[in-house]
């Protein structure tokens, strides 16, 4: 069930991260949100292995979250430019 929790999270997360991080992004919103998904589950992981915080949601989760997938779609983008992606 925590799985599909950071999934749904991870959606909303990778909306959240395209909202303050504005500009073209190489795969659209589904790639942006497949990167709100890993973001979320990679800072939940993290969190949650250095105590920071427990399982379920918060808003310190929350912000690892959206923090997460805003390294991610920022790499990505860095990635997608120095491949020609975009």
């Amino acid at each position: 069930m925590e799985i599909i929790s950071a999934i749904i999270v991870g959606g909303v997360v990778g909306a959240l991260a395209k909202l303050l991080m504005p500009g073209k992004d190489p795969g659209g919103i589904v790639v942006t949100i497949l990167l709100g998904i890993a973001g979320a589950v990679t800072a939940g992981f993290v969190g949650r292995l250095v105590g920071w915080y427990r399982p379920g949601l918060s808003v310190p989760g929350m912000l690892a979250s959206v923090l997460g997938a805003m390294v991610l779609l920022g790499a990505f983008r860095v990635f997608a430019r120095s491949r020609g992606l975009v």
